[in-house]
């Protein structure tokens, strides 16, 4: 079959429409749009439909709720602050985030929140920068008092009751001690909310004009943002968390007076964000062009080269391994990467088709958005349908299977 600048088999292309299209004939997933793309050939495939009962058509502008795929791209706004020298990373975050000053850190990690050592040294850019600063959400150590703690005080997104706006948040923040030293173990999710804040703080911005100014805008990125305006809410699909036991399609964030349809107290760089195929293509393809856009310098190339090589010791990363390789009902499989950089997975071993050097991340939405350097390959696929049960998570991995059968040089 044809075959275009070092682009898609036609034969591999409709081998991957087709195993997409099986997940929407067979119900399982209501709606999807993919968009991949390599040299200079882009493809995409929107399928289904905006709500699991029928409704408009999905279409490639469909905006998707990105969930943790927002972690790769809110990541930007430090790099361009690293650039810039307006911060180090190893500058101490406590001139910006006073409430980080004098941490004292759990004895152990199950332990009451009370039985505390003092911290070996302050929290640095670094430790935020690459999830390592003390405090995440570790999901094998749920049921501890501080994992109880940090739902308790909100400081987590998707709980019934929203994040409150940053300086509360940080105030909560500063009364809980770390799970961890500073620099000692890598930990989901909080610190991409609390790279939000320092960006805001050090910039005098809110986190989102700052990204608007510096990434959104130079990359053309005009459906991305922290909530979708009323006058284009039509284009956001309900968010689905079916019932783990039953399948049934349960609403987790209806579009309309839904959770994105308005400014948000907290503009969460861990998970808040919403965009297109179109709009997340424009920034992985950027980093895959060492940081330039349309000729426009965006990131310098050794800002890119940073967030994407892997950063973590074997110990930094245990749990992460852990959570892919001895908690697979969790994670369905996810997170076979080895490694993590900043804002995103980078692949160190070959844990399934996807080569070595590989770049990005999944999100709970049903969302996934990586990069190829060695192949110049990006794939975007966003859903509707939440992590609660494996379809979403098979999908995806079904996806990238069959993504990379198509490239047939």
């Amino acid at each position: 079959m044809g075959q275009g600048n070092g682009g898609f088999s036609v034969a591999g292309l409709r081998r991957l429409r087709e195993v997409l299209a099986r997940y929407v004939e067979s119900g399982r997933i209501p709606g999807l749009v993919a968009l991949v793309s390599r040299g200079g050939e882009t493809h995409v495939e929107a399928l289904g439909t905006m709500r699991h009962d029928g409704g408009a058509p999905m279409r490639r502008d469909t905006i998707f709720r990105m969930a943790s795929t927002s972690k790769p791209l809110s990541m930007a706004a430090a790099m361009v602050l690293l650039d810039e020298c307006r911060l180090r990373l190893d500058d101490v975050v406590e001139p910006w985030l006073p409430e980080l000053a004098g941490r004292r850190v759990l004895t152990r990690i199950d332990g009451p929140l009370d039985d505390t050592v003092p911290a070996r040294r302050p929290i640095t850019v670094r430790d935020v920068l690459t999830s390592t600063f003390g405090l995440g959400m570790d999901m094998t150590a749920l049921g501890t008092p501080i994992m109880g703690a940090l739902f308790e005080q909100g400081l987590t997104p998707n709980l019934p009751v929203p994040m409150p706006e940053p300086d509360e948040w940080m105030r909560r923040l500063g009364e809980l001690p770390l799970m961890y030293q500073p620099g000692e173990r890598w930990q989901y999710q909080i610190s991409n909310d609390l790279l939000g804040v320092l960006v805001a703080r050090v910039t005098g911005q809110s986190f989102e004009a700052f990204l608007r100014e510096r990434i959104f805008d130079p990359l053309g990125m005009k459906d991305t943002g922290f909530h979708v305006p009323a006058d284009q809410i039509d284009r956001l699909p309900p968010l689905y968390a079916p019932d783990p036991q039953t399948g049934e399609f349960l609403v987790w964030d209806e579009a309309e007076g839904g959770r994105h349809s308005k400014p948000p107290a907290f503009q969460g760089g861990g998970g808040g964000l919403n965009s297109t195929a179109d709009d997340y293509h424009a920034y992985f393809r950027m980093l895959l062009n060492g940081g330039t856009h349309q000729g426009k310098r965006i990131l310098s190339r050794p800002a890119v080269e940073l967030m994407t090589t892997n950063r973590l010791t074997p110990e930094q990363n245990a749990a992460r391994n852990a959570l892919a390789t001895d908690n697979v009902h969790v994670s369905f499989g996810q997170g076979q990467h080895g490694g993590w950089g900043m804002g995103m997975a980078v692949r160190t071993y070959r844990g399934d088709y996807a080569p070595i050097g590989q770049f990005g991340w999944d999100g709970g939405s049903g969302t996934s958005t990586y990069a190829d350097p060695a192949n110049q390959l990006t794939g975007i696929l966003l859903s509707q349908v939440g992590l609660s049960v494996p379809d979403p998570a098979r999908l995806i991995h079904d996806f990238w299977t069959t993504l990379y059968q198509a490239i047939d040089d």
